[in-house]
């Protein structure tokens, strides 16, 4: 296999993929917690929340291919199991099923916790002049920041 050379130097390939795979890690545990709610979540609010649940899974679904797609174009192995998403998330697991309401306020906390991490790995994007991982983590941020605030609205 040939070496890499796409103008990023490996020092910092390895520090914004390392930052990506956290980045991964959130987002696919937010997608599990997502989808999990999806199918358990009752009360009167269901129909709307279970269809929320499901655009909100379903738009994971596609970002969490372009996060690992992205950190194999840096030339680095992304993470893919349970055990590593445990250990590189910051996101906080539910036990059991929790109510409604708390649902939502979980899925909020995610959310938030993963426009904190993608805060993080665009200041690596940055200084490392990457500007395709600066575009695509710009771009999640701006989703989850909006649904951070959906799931916000349907509290008040």
């Amino acid at each position: 296999m040939t070496s890499i050379n796409i103008g990023i130097t490996e020092e910092h390939r390895l520090k914004i993929a390392e930052g990506l795979k956290r980045l991964l890690a959130d987002s696919y545990t937010l997608y599990v917690q997502t989808h999990n709610f999806h199918w358990n979540v009752t009360g009167p609010q269901f129909r709307e929340l279970h269809l929320m649940f499901e655009e909100h899974y379903t738009e994971l679904a596609v970002a969490v291919d372009d996060i690992a797609e992205r950190i194999r174009t840096l030339d680095v192995a992304a993470p893919g199991t349970f055990k590593e998403f445990e250990r590189l998330s910051a996101i906080k697991q539910a036990e059991g099923v929790p109510p409604a309401t708390e649902m939502v306020d979980l899925l909020t906390e995610a959310h938030e916790q993963v426009i904190r991490t993608c805060r993080e790995v665009l200041k690596l994007a940055q200084e490392g002049e990457d500007e395709s991982t600066t575009a695509l983590v710009s771009d999640r941020m701006r989703v989850h920041e909006k649904t951070a605030w959906m799931l916000r609205a349907t509290r008040k």
